[in-house]
C-alpha cells in the first residue's frame, strides 16, 4: 500500500509547468515539435505554445502575432501566433533583403527542420556583360516569383556568380545550391560539356571543387563537340532536374556550415560560380536565380 501511494506521488513528465515543458521542445526541432503534440494535452498545449514556435522562426520574423480582419458580422477570430507565422514561412516565404545593394531574395523554411532556405534572384546575381544591352534582358516571365528574370540574348564567355553571407543560413547544416533557370525557343550553345559550377566557403573550395554539368542536354551536341572540350576530368557532366514549378535546377555544390560552437569568420560568404569554358556562341538562357536548400 505505501508502495502505491509512494508511486502515485512521483512527479511525471506531463506534471511539468507548461512552460518547464515549452522550454524542453523548444531546444528540439519542428518535426519533434509535433510529435510531442501527440502525446497528452499537456504536451499539446506547450508545444504549440508561441514561447516554442518563436524559437524555430528565423530573426527579424519574431515580432507580434498578425491580426487577421473578419468579414463584417464575424468575430474575430484569434490573432496568428508564432506557429502560424511559422507555417506561412514554410508555405509562401517571404522577400527579405540580404546584403546591400543586392536585388530581391526570398526566404522560406524547410517545414520539418526549420532550416532557412535563401533564393537570391537574377538581379541579386553577378552576371557577365551585365551592363552591355546586347548580352542580357530583362523581362517579366510568367512562371518567376520575382519582377524580372534575365534571358540572354548573345554572348560567348559565360560566367555566372552569387554572394550570400553565410551567417544567413542555418548553421550545422548540410547546404546545396541549385542554379534555377529555363531555356527559350531558339536556344544556342547551351548543350556543351565544358560547362562548370563550384561552391565556396569563406574562400575554401569544397571537395570536390568544380562540378561538370550540361544545362540543356543534348547527346548529339555532346559528341560533336566532345573533342574540343577540356572537360573537368573523369565525372559525367551533371544533368538538371525539372521542377514541379516549371523551372529546371542544376545542383551547383553543396557545402557545411559550421555549428553554433563552430568558428565562423565576421563577414564570411558562401560564393558560387557556373562557367562555361568554351568560347562558342550561347544565347537562351532564361535565368531565374539561385537556391540555397537544406540537403534531407
Amino acid at each position: 500500500m505505501a508502495g502505491d501511494q509512494r508511486q502515485q506521488e512521483r512527479t511525471q513528465v506531463g506534471d511539468l509547468p507548461e512552460v518547464c515543458l515549452a522550454h524542453a521542445i523548444a531546444l528540439t526541432s519542428p518535426r519533434d515539435a509535433c510529435r510531442c503534440a501527440a502525446v497528452s494535452p499537456a504536451f499539446r498545449a506547450a508545444a504549440d505554445s508561441d514561447h516554442v514556435w518563436r524559437r524555430f522562426l528565423p530573426p527579424g520574423h519574431r515580432g507580434a502575432s498578425v491580426s487577421v480582419h473578419p468579414p463584417q458580422g464575424q468575430q474575430a477570430p484569434k490573432p496568428a501566433g508564432s506557429k502560424d507565422a511559422y507555417l506561412r514561412l514554410c508555405d509562401a516565404g517571404a522577400a527579405v533583403p540580404v546584403g546591400e545593394g543586392s536585388g530581391t531574395q526570398r526566404l522560406w523554411l524547410d517545414r520539418a527542420s526549420g532550416a532557412r532556405c535563401y533564393m537570391l534572384s537574377a538581379r541579386a546575381l553577378s552576371l557577365p556583360w551585365d551592363d552591355g544591352e546586347f548580352s542580357w534582358r530583362w523581362t517579366l516571365h510568367p512562371l518567376s516569383r520575382f519582377g524580372d528574370v534575365a534571358e540572354l540574348v548573345e554572348c560567348t564567355s559565360l560566367d555566372i556568380y552569387a554572394r550570400l553571407p553565410a551567417a544567413e543560413l542555418t548553421p550545422a547544416t548540410t547546404y546545396a545550391a541549385y542554379l534555377v533557370y529555363g531555356v527559350a525557343e531558339g536556344h544556342r550553345g547551351l548543350s556543351y560539356p565544358d560547362q562548370e559550377t563550384t561552391v565556396a566557403l569563406g574562400g575554401a573550395r569544397v571537395a570536390p571543387a568544380r562540378h561538370a554539368v550540361c544545362l540543356h542536354p543534348d547527346d548529339a551536341e555532346a559528341r560533336k563537340f566532345r573533342a574540343v572540350s577540356r572537360g573537368t576530368g573523369d565525372e559525367d557532366p551533371r544533368r538538371p532536374r525539372l521542377r514541379e514549378d516549371g523551372w529546371s535546377e542544376m545542383e551547383m555544390g553543396r557545402l557545411s556550415t559550421p555549428g553554433n560552437g563552430g568558428r565562423q569568420a565576421a563577414g564570411e560568404e558562401v560564393v558560387v560560380s557556373f562557367e562555361v569554358l568554351g568560347w562558342y556562341p550561347k544565347r537562351g538562357l532564361i535565368l531565374e536565380g539561385i537556391e540555397f536548400r537544406p540537403v534531407n
